[in-house]
């Protein structure tokens, strides 16, 4: 008896592989000339490519078919695939039954009034025989308002950036378009690689007469919003706070601190575009600050602090000419200097003081009644003695 063994299933990238080694045995078992072989590898190419397609399209369905967003709020129709209208499909979310308020017309399923809960992997199976044929991603969203748009020159005078952001969420991914044109001509756009939504522009030229057009456009499955902004290049140069502020005080002195800082790093060019300094400062306990305007200094001597208080204290800077003040750096704190009071180091510096201090002398006593014989009491008291005894002799 034969017995007959069953031919293993084999997958596509086996059926590639022996076919790729029937085409190489066949080359080495032929001669053939070079434009012939050319042929024959495009040949295969194709298949294989067309083979990666196939499988590339077949898996993605597989993992989570197509993407489908809609508006919340709204009525969602998702369609079962190729079938007809006169087939009927079970319909599943994220792998159970779906519970969200719904209508079934054939192959179609109709979620009504959706909402952010209704997110979520939908397959569809045809019936009777429960084959799936279709898979759909749910995601709810909204389309995009006007972004938020505000442009900056924190890096005068090499250029500028503009950021935006959008105050109401979205919920689906959105991207943004970013136009910027000077006297007509569109400039090159840097989009931020640490900042999504930043880019940075070098300015074509120094005090134009012209102005800036920014404009941003947010664009989503849903809609897309516009706005834009124009200024003049000096109107939006705003400085970086200085850095590493250092306050320290002045030994034997107890109302003064002397107060340090550099210039922002990102300034390019201090010697030509030169910035002048804001200084504050206060007690922590007050909430008045006092102010001090320098012109290009970067050190500053307090000489008005209360003695033994804890002072914070912080400086802004800004172009001497043009723009407006940057953000106050970060704030630092400093005490004056307070001397330390005197302290005895030993026992023996102790007891020389005490025996160096002389003692107070007591004060005089008061005479009182029975004070002790002396004096005249004495003889007055022999007297009496001396008469009591020739009385008695007599008698």
């Amino acid at each position: 008896m034969r017995v007959l063994v069953p031919r293993p299933a084999w997958s596509r990238s086996t059926v590639l592989r022996l076919y790729l080694l029937h085409v190489l045995a066949y080359f080495s078992s032929h001669e053939i000339n070079h434009c012939q072989m050319a042929n024959v590898v495009t040949s295969f190419c194709c298949v294989v490519l067309a083979a990666l397609v196939v499988a590339f399209a077949q898996r993605r369905n597989q993992q989570g078919g197509r993407i489908q967003y809609e508006k919340i709020g709204s009525d969602v129709t998702m369609q079962c695939g190729s079938l007809g209208d006169d087939a009927s499909a079970t319909w599943k979310v994220n792998g159970t039954d779906v519970k969200a308020r719904q209508a079934q017309d054939g192959p179609r399923l109709i979620l009504m009034e959706v909402d952010l809960s209704s997110n979520g992997l939908y397959s569809c199976f045809q019936n009777p025989n429960g084959e799936r044929r279709d898979q759909i991603t749910l995601r709810m969203g909204t389309p995009p308002k006007e972004p938020v748009v505000t442009c900056r020159s924190n890096t005068f005078p090499n250029g500028f950036y503009c950021s935006w952001h959008l105050q109401h969420p979205t919920y689906i991914p959105t991207e943004f378009e970013v136009h910027v044109k000077h006297n007509q001509k569109t400039l090159e756009v840097q989009r931020d690689p640490v900042h999504k939504n930043r880019c940075h522009v070098k300015f074509p030229q120094l005090f134009s007469t012209f102005k800036y057009r920014v404009n941003i456009t947010a664009v989503n499955a849903l809609g897309k919003a516009s706005n834009g902004i124009s200024f003049d290049d000096y109107t939006i140069v705003k400085p970086d706070p200085p850095e590493k502020v250092v306050a320290t005080p002045v030994p034997k002195n107890l109302r003064r601190l002397e107060v340090t800082w550099n210039s922002p790093s990102t300034w390019p060019d201090v010697e030509n575009f030169p910035l002048k300094y804001f200084l504050r400062y206060r007690p922590l306990i007050r909430d008045q600050w006092q102010h001090v305007e320098l012109s290009d200094s970067t050190s500053h001597t307090i000489t008005d602090a209360y003695a033994g208080k804890e002072y914070i204290i912080q400086v802004a800077a800004k172009d001497t000419e043009i723009g407006t003040w940057s953000d106050w750096s970060v704030a630092v704190h400093s005490t004056p200097w307070v001397e330390e009071p005197k302290q005895i180091s030993s026992t023996t510096e102790a007891e020389a003081i005490l025996e160096t201090t002389p003692s107070p002398a007591p004060p005089s006593a008061k005479p009182q009644l029975g004070a002790p014989l002396g004096g005249s009491s004495a003889l007055l008291w022999s007297s009496h003695l001396l008469l009591a005894s020739v009385l008695l002799s007599v008698m």
